[in-house]
């Protein structure tokens, strides 16, 4: 038997509140999707305006190193910061930690548009600079805003609130192509420049300096929008309850989010912390919880590796298969425009249906069967892709399908069960600190996507290209197989899936993966739920 303020939770009809929760929660990972991805939109810009050789036929382009340091700086500072903030959400409150992360995004989100130096090289470092720090903020609204949201929404829904609050990194991409076509359009209109192939000098006029720094700042904006909101929010009542130990002020915060009476029962409370008083690094939290970690941070690893390849290269493979003009074609601003309207294409029709899909079928099909699903499609397109790579190509709508599809799959699939499933699979008083874990490993993934898997579509070389897809693919089929290691988590309480209300977890890993070759000791595959 769980807590009163839990069950009361747990059963709670959908409210307003709830709404109020995820549309917080979710402008946080609305400004983290624009600021991660708006850099890929206008990186090129910075390579004409920074790098070029006015003596070449082709305009400049950022060095690779340069061009893997200002893409994948901040996925460094996101992975310090999603582990940094996410052991303060357990050690310090869910909702104190909350406000920092906002006030580090929209600082350095001003700041990395204000980037200045005398030379290419300093104004790059500067650059590289905030954007490690915007990344550090951005990094702990994923553990916080996924904790929070699991702890205050009811079983029923909770996997579609945790889901649509992910989403809006969906809208983010969105965003960020929208607002790059749309600066880029201004600035052709004000300052119409010929093709480079016309006139190497003119063709990037001095004004585009300023409209890469609006884009980047522009991600400040929705950041401060919902910063009053965040600090009005209440503390979980599962921190309160679980961490500091006070039935009776979470009993106060619930009663009056819900507007009902509800029980302290202290007593009560001190039973079921006494049954779960062990560590993250004991025996006890890998008996009962290790396999699951090990399941969430390799999946999330072996997604993002695939995901952000995706999305940071999607620029050079827009080139080389002709859905953007040949860099030497175009003015400095319209690569921006058409870059950014693919980008936008792409992320509207391929990307964001997927994460809604998502979050309207994942109480009825399960965390578990859309990650399974998401991965195999994923990696079927991306084989495909790779395969035929060289005449798939040359047939524009056809390529733009099938690499729209792997986006589609990306989100109805495991980019947002990664996210949902840590949230649900762990005890309250480490659940922050495993979603950063997991989070953290996911944002090690996105490194290897920017520093190696980057590297080969940088010369928009067809080899290359080709060799990189079949690599993704066969990342995706192996974290196909690593989903094996979780297990499915709708209809119940969050207490029940840790083992919080009577001191044992009822979430071993999955019954099929005894079937496929008895992989986990007899210990962890106790009282299974089957799917």
């Amino acid at each position: 038997m769980g807590l009163a303020v839990l069950e009361s939770l747990d059963s709670a009809r959908t409210q307003w509140y709830h709404i109020t929760a995820v549309v917080i929660a979710g402008m946080g990972f609305f400004t983290d999707a624009y600021d991660l991805f708006c850099i890929s939109t206008v990186s090129k810009l910075l390579g004409r305006l920074y790098y070029t050789d006015l003596a070449k036929d082709r305009p400049g382009s950022l060095p690779h190193r340069v061009n893997n340091a200002v893409t994948g700086v901040a996925l460094i500072g996101t992975l310090a910061g999603q582990l940094f903030f996410g052991y303060l959400g357990d050690k310090l409150g869910r909702k104190k930690v909350y406000g920092i992360t906002l006030i580090l995004m929209i600082v350095c989100a001003i700041c990395s548009g204000l980037s200045m130096g005398r030379s290419p090289g300093a104004v790059m470092s500067t650059l590289c600079f905030f954007r490690f720090w915007l990344g550090f903020g951005i990094g702990g609204d994923y553990p916080l805003s996924a904790t929070i949201m699991s702890e205050y929404a009811n079983k029923r829904t909770r996997g579609a609130f945790i889901a649509a609050v992910f989403a809006m990194q969906g809208v983010g991409l969105v965003f960020a192509g929208l607002v790059s076509t749309l600066v880029s359009r201004l600035f052709i209109s004000a300052y119409p420049a010929p093709s480079y192939q016309e006139n190497h000098l003119l063709s990037t006029p001095p004004e585009a300096d300023f409209m890469w720094r609006i884009v980047l700042m522009v991600g400040a904006i929705p950041a401060a929008l919902t910063f009053y909101w965040r600090m009005k929010m209440p503390e979980t009542a599962r921190y309160t309850a679980f961490i500091e130990g006070n039935a009776k002020q979470a009993a106060a915060d619930m009663a009056r989010v819900l507007d009902v009476e509800i029980q302290a029962e202290q007593e009560r409370l001190s039973e079921m912390k006494a049954a779960n008083e062990y560590t993250l690094f004991s025996d006890e939290f890998f008996r009962r919880h290790g396999w699951h970690l090990i399941g969430t941070m390799s999946t999330w690893f072996l997604l993002d590796i695939a995901f952000y390849s995706q999305n940071l290269t999607q620029k050079d493979v827009f080139s080389s298969t002709g859905l953007v003009d040949k860099p030497e074609l175009m003015s400095a601003l319209e690569e921006v425009r058409q870059t950014a309207l693919a980008m936008f294409v792409i992320a509207l029709l391929g990307t964001f249906p997927g994460y809604w899909f998502t979050v309207f079928s994942i109480e009825k099909l399960g965390r578990f069967k859309i990650q399974l699903f998401g991965f195999l499609m994923m990696s079927f397109f991306m084989f495909v892709l790779g395969v035929r790579y060289k005449e798939i190509r040359n047939e524009k709508n056809l390529f733009a399908l099938l690499y729209g599809l792997t986006f589609f799959f990306a989100n109805f699939g495991p980019n947002s069960t990664t996210f949902v499933l840590p949230a649900e699979l762990f005890p309250t008083r480490v659940r922050s600190t495993c979603h950063a874990l997991s989070a953290a490993s996911g944002k090690a993934g996105a490194i290897v996507a920017a520093f190696w898997v980057q590297t080969y579509t940088l010369d928009a070389d067809p080899n290359k290209i080709k060799k990189a897809m079949i690599l993704l693919a066969i990342t995706n089929l192996v974290g196909f197989f690593c989903t094996f290691l979780v297990t499915e988590t709708k209809g119940r309480s969050l207490e029940e899936i840790s083992g919080e209300d009577d001191g044992e977890n009822e979430t071993s890993p999955n019954p099929q993966i005894a079937k496929a070759g008895e992989m986990i000791p007899q210990a962890s595959r106790n009282r299974t739920e089957s799917l």
